[in-house]
């Protein structure tokens, strides 16, 4: 991170390399009229759900069922939480206020996979798509580069690091400067929680993938995680990207409030996120001891009847 004196940095004048627009005063009304749709993350996320939206519906015609939970999940909070903070008028802010950079920090890497994750987006992929390219998937998904990112001691470290990559080197300051490198931080920031959330929680099928009882300690290790990173952006005396936020020079935000409120926001949205997806692992838990319990109570059925119709012809 850049060590800036408070006062001369309080007090600096002079612009970056690099100057963004100066947007106006932020509003809830601006998260609608400064919405725009020509990204490339727009296409994207308009492209993903249509591909998923024609897998429900080749499923359909065929008379195979799908669950409603998973689309809606998939398609709301997963694709939708991502178009919240990317295609929306808080785009206008991502470089203007660290404290919006923060929501779209928590949602795009640990809201949005979640439910990205419980859509089960391969298991539709796998159940529609013909045999050839189902066979490249799966060949993808049991390569060993797959194998290496989806093993959840290798993906719990990924999710942790970056962030203070990020924010306690210079490399932030250079996202702010360069528009390409701040969106590659958008999609690094989806793809890191996928890679992380997604052999915990999701419902595809992945090789490695741990028992419960280990998922939900990793989830338990990563409370702690956001609670460090958001109490020292909190207690930093120095701003996050130096002197970038001084020189907008916005008269309606202060860059050190809004630095303890970007703190605040990892802070408590991180914890409530990973308590609340320990909760859910618990519950997935709990529901696959009960089908285990199930199928073993058939099992056991099946060998009482043999038993009995064995005894029967003796």
């Amino acid at each position: 991170m850049l060590h800036v004196d408070p006062i001369s940095t309080a007090t600096s004048v002079a612009a970056p390399a690099v100057t963004a627009a100066t947007p106006p005063p932020f509003t809830v009304t601006s998260v609608f009229t400064e919405t725009r749709l020509d990204s490339w993350l727009a296409v994207g996320l308009v492209l993903a759900a249509g591909l998923y939206l024609y897998g429900v519906h080749r499923l359909r015609i065929r008379g195979d069922r799908w669950p409603v939970a998973r689309t809606v999940f998939f398609l709301g909070p997963g694709l939708g939480g991502i178009a919240a903070v990317t295609v929306s008028g808080l785009h206008a802010y991502d470089t203007a206020l660290l404290s919006v950079h923060m929501v779209q920090h928590m949602v795009l890497s640990m809201i949005a996979p979640i439910f990205l994750a419980l859509g089960a987006p391969m298991t539709l992929a796998l159940r529609t798509l013909p045999t050839r390219p189902r066979k490249r998937l799966l060949a993808i998904v049991h390569s060993r580069i797959a194998r290496v990112y989806s093993y959840p001691l290798v993906a719990f470290a990924i999710f942790v690091v970056n962030p203070f990559a990020l924010y306690f080197t210079d490399l932030y300051r250079y996202t702010l400067e360069h528009a390409w490198a701040h969106e590659l931080v958008h999609a690094h920031f989806i793809l890191t929680g996928c890679v992380f959330f997604w052999p915990l929680l999701g419902l595809d099928p992945l090789p490695g993938r741990w028992p419960y009882p280990g998922r939900a300690l990793l989830m338990l290790l990563s409370v702690p995680f956001h609670t460090v990173l958001g109490l020292t952006i909190m207690q930093s005396s120095t701003l996050f990207g130096g002197d970038w936020y001084p020189s907008l020079g916005l008269t309606w935000s202060d860059p050190w409030e809004d630095q303890v409120v970007a703190g605040g926001v990892l802070w408590a949205g991180g914890e409530f996120v990973s308590v609340t997806m320990l909760a859910v692992l618990v519950v997935q838990w709990m529901r696959h001891a009960e089908r285990e319990a199930r199928r073993i109570d058939r099992e056991l059925d099946r060998q009482e009847a043999r038993q009995r119709a064995a005894e029967t012809a003796a």
